[in-house]
């Protein structure tokens, strides 16, 4: 992935459109003749505190993310609420602002094909934001908002964005996570293995609702006796205004749980499967036209449309026709005259005048003369008058109208194509049924809970609690009575596939993790050497496969007390344990750091700076103030520097803007 643009308007501290490259540049180096080109991987942004560098990475992971981006669970409400903090709020020309967006635009190869996407985010005051994607400069009208979310969420996988656009400050919470969890959520989304647990948890999802219908008796009749204890509640008028607070409460814990499933299956291309189906009714109808104007088509083919398919040979044929008509009535002429001059010499042959032979010569030579050499011309169609006007009329006429017809099915040719092509796209993007039917089916299930929580809520307002209660009840038992009849020999054969496949997974999943973990430890400790001091260098890395903790070991073999570290050299850790995830996995992203430097010391800023920015990605955007990235780090960096931009706040306005240059320099020399 490759980011080329993004463009704010209205988002934060930044009033009106502000249109930002971030297409890195190569430099071409000269020497001993020869030129190398090398890459130039550096944006660098300056910036005061308060000035916007955090809303260049909050802009970047909201464009993405949506919802997401926020790190935590939020309500339609919640995340409406959060977006309408996120409009500019200065002063100036226009009053306030009552709209935000943001444009991303980024390279992505797949599959070896590049292709150019721009993302459309843009939302008001109050609102619920809207959502589009482009292609190669074309709308992508085919997917809708969930569509589009769930695009992404494939592109780049939310707990992946999080190892490469950062906070330089708060990433250094990783080396203090002694439980291991956040390095195992790491590695397991980056490097994959999550898949095996959520392939695991449906399993296990599945044993447990073929193992409800075994309930023992005694269970069923403490669930009896509980259900009565609650509808003698019910009866309590005085409570009925403390259930509904209380069914009301588990409405929102409902909702929350379905925005949980949803992101879920929005991650797992829900939003395409919901579709699938359809789309293969409508391949299924473009087939059918696909095959009708192909038969169409063919039938031109066997008519006139050759004719309008060689113009200039038509055109030649014609004239060609026209001259042997010419020479068929001159010929014609010729053979009449010669009969007529017959008779009139038999005529003349009576005649006793001594000019009689002159005057038939006369006319002889004349008649020669009139005719030229047209008896000697050979004719090579030789068509009569009829089938000459059939061929003129099936060329200037008929064959236009033919070639009319065809083009007209050809264009709705290529169109049904290219829908089917699209078509064929989105179903190929689309999982299969099975894969998501579980998360589809939890979405509904709580669908239809939170449904009759509502319900409940009002039939407990106007005093009805009991009956449905015991109405929704009845339902269940039902459920149970069914579920508990079910043929018990392919229950039974589908439990012992699911343990097995569960085993299976177990024994996989620990091979994978052990050998990822190793690759992992030697791509640590590689990092960590170029990055710390020289008195740190001597230093082992040992992570559990099964908890993820990591444990430090010095050449002398006594385990380093992360906890004893100073900030600084958390910090250095934790970018360790980043650039190994990212070797590790494979993945080519960029790499965001906002206030890069901040809690380290003189040595280890010179480490990072020198060792991990201009070799951590093909793009690595830094945000950074005067005090961190200063006059002689730029020196240092400046060969693998493109862009340089400086944020300025204005106070009075409160809103800020950029131009090229960083600080003290309006340009660095050789950045663009």
């Amino acid at each position: 992935m490759l980011i080329t643009k993004l463009t704010l308007n209205n988002f934060r501290v930044f009033r009106g459109v502000h249109e930002i490259p971030l297409a890195p540049i190569a430099a071409e180096l000269n020497a001993q003749g020869k030129t190398k080109t090398l890459p130039k991987p550096i944006i660098l942004f300056g910036g005061l505190n308060g000035a916007g560098k955090t809303s260049i990475l909050t802009a970047v992971r909201l464009a993405l993310f949506g919802r997401q981006s926020f790190n935590q669970l939020m309500s339609n409400g919640e995340y409406i609420e959060a977006l309408s903090e996120l409009i500019h709020k200065g002063v100036g020309h226009g009053g306030v602002q009552d709209s935000a967006s943001i444009e991303l635009e980024f390279k992505y190869s797949q599959n070896g094909e590049e292709n150019t996407y721009k993302i459309i985010r843009g939302w008001k005051r109050g609102k619920k934001d809207s959502l589009c994607l482009e292609k190669d400069g074309m709308l992508i009208p085919e997917l809708n908002y969930d569509q589009c979310q769930g695009f992404l969420n494939e592109l780049i996988p939310t707990g992946i964005a999080d190892l490469f656009f950062f906070d330089g400050e708060k990433i250094a919470d990783l080396a203090e996570d002694e439980s291991g969890m956040v390095l195992k959520t790491a590695v397991r989304r980056l490097l994959g293995l999550d898949v095996i647990t959520k392939l695991k948890s449906d399993l296990n999802i599945f044993l447990k609702k073929q193992g409800a219908s075994a309930l023992s008796q005694s269970l069923k009749e403490e669930m009896e006796l509980l259900d009565e204890k609650r509808i003698s509640h019910e009866r309590n008028a005085e409570k009925l205004r403390s259930e509904a607070d209380i069914v009301d409460t588990q409405i929102g814990f409902t909702s929350r749980d379905i925005l949980e499933l949803e992101n879920k299956l929005s991650q797992n291309g829900g939003a395409w499967a919901k579709t699938r189906e359809d789309e293969l009714q409508k391949v299924d109808g473009l087939l059918k036209e696909k095959v009708e104007l192909e038969k169409q088509i063919r039938m031109e083919m066997e008519t006139s449309l050759p004719f309008a398919l060689a113009p200039n040979t038509m055109a030649a044929l014609l004239e060609s026709i026209k001259k042997e008509q010419s020479i068929k009535q001159k010929q014609n002429f010729g053979n009449e005259l010669n009969t007529f001059l017959d008779t009139l010499r038999a005529k003349l042959a009576f005649n006793l005048s001594s000019s009689a032979p002159a005057a038939m010569d006369a006319i002889t030579d004349s008649l020669e003369e009139h005719l030229g050499d047209i008896s000697q011309q050979q004719l090579l169609l030789d068509i009569s008058n009829r089938q000459a006007a059939t061929i003129d009329y099936q060329i200037t006429k008929q064959s236009k109208e033919s070639f009319s017809r065809f083009d007209k099915d050809r264009q709705q040719l290529k169109k049904v194509e290219e829908d089917i092509d699209n078509a064929s796209n989105n179903i190929a993007r689309a999982p299969e049924q099975e894969q998501v039917q579980t998360l589809f089916a939890d979405v509904r299930k709580l669908d239809k809970t939170k449904e009759k929580q509502i319900t409940q809520y009002r039939d407990l307002l106007e005093c009805a609690k009991r009956e449905l209660r015991l109405a929704l009840e009845t339902a269940r038992q039902v459920q149970k009575l069914h579920d508990k009849h079910k043929d018990q020999s392919n229950k039974d054969q589908s439990i012992s596939n699911a343990q097995n496949a569960i085993l299976l997974l177990d024994k996989f999943g620990e091979q994978l993790t052990k050998a990822r973990v190793k690759q992992l430890e030697d791509e640590f400790v590689q990092s960590y050497k170029k990055l710390a001091r020289k008195e740190d260098l001597q230093i082992t890395a040992s992570i559990n496969p099964s908890s993820f903790d990591v444990e430090l070991v010095d050449e002398h073999g006594i385990k380093i007390n992360r906890k004893a570290m100073s900030a600084g050299e958390k910090q250095i850790y934790a970018i360790s344990i980043l650039e190994a995830l990212g070797k590790t996995s494979g993945r080519k992203l960029p790499i965001i750091i906002d206030t890069p430097l901040g809690r380290l010391d003189s040595h280890h800023r010179d480490k990072l700076v020198e060792n991990y920015f201009p070799t951590a990605s093909h793009q690595v955007v830094i945000l950074s103030t005067d005090t961190e990235i200063d006059k002689n780090y730029i020196d240092l960096i400046q060969d693998d520097i493109a862009r340089t931009y400086e944020i300025c706040f204005d106070g009075t306005t409160k809103s800020s803007k950029l131009k090229g240059g960083y600080f003290w320099n309006n340009k660095v020399e050789g950045v663009a």
